[in-house]
């Protein structure tokens, strides 16, 4: 039996619908004009998207700055900074957890705000815009494995592009009005994400003098 919108030869399962999430990193970045359409149709809820698709995804940054910071480390004249362990991981781990909240609070700003582009309110749409935008920031986490690579992180500005043509197929904004649309959820999304910010900062541990292996 096939399920609209479902591609056949899974991998994993995602809320009893089989899916591949190869496949769906590939298309949506490769091919979003015509990935769009097909999320557009699947029969998903938030708790699948979580499950089969962020929750695997927005690892890749945390887990990446750990061994970045506390392993690899920054690499000096004479000799390597390195971050404590402890405090590298509480600091991924807290990451982890408001990335995971920041993609809620993007798709209810990105809900909240279809009526005014024309556009139809739709929270599971909204929240398939926000998970799969994101897509590209949190593919280019794995160059925190590499400090030095960090600057490679402006890739992840990608997602912009997917928002924009997101919006318009889910949201049923029209195309005219995408533009404006993913302006003013990029600003919000902005300022919600310093709010973030600075709440993160009360539970993220000052770190140490750290630890310079000298050559």
């Amino acid at each position: 039996m096939t399920v609209s919108g479902i591609r056949p030869g899974s991998n994993y399962i995602l809320g009893g619908i089989y899916m591949n999430l190869v496949e769906r990193v590939k298309n949506i970045i490769v091919s979003p004009k015509t990935e769009w359409p097909v999320i557009a149709d699947e029969a998903t809820s938030i708790a699948d998207i979580y499950k089969g698709y962020i929750l695997i995804l927005a690892a890749i940054g945390p887990i990446a700055y750990v061994i970045g910071m506390s392993v690899v480390g920054v690499s000096f004249g004479m000799g390597t900074w390195r971050v404590p362990i402890h405090t590298a991981v509480i600091s991924a781990v807290v990451q982890y957890i408001l990335t995971l909240v920041g993609v809620y609070v993007l798709a209810m700003i990105i809900d909240a705000l279809a009526p005014s582009f024309a556009g139809e309110k739709n929270m599971d749409r909204a929240f398939k815009v926000a998970a799969y935008s994101y897509t590209p920031g949190w593919l280019v986490g794995i160059f925190s494995i590499v400090p030095m690579l960090g600057i490679l992180g402006i890739l992840g500005l990608y997602g912009l592009y997917l928002l924009y043509l997101g919006l318009p197929e889910l949201m049923k904004s029209p195309k005219e009005k995408a533009l404006g649309y993913t302006i003013v959820v990029v600003v919000v999304a902005i300022v919600i994400s310093i709010v973030i910010g600075i709440v993160a900062a009360f539970f993220i541990p000052k770190p140490t003098m750290p630890a310079i292996n000298i050559r």
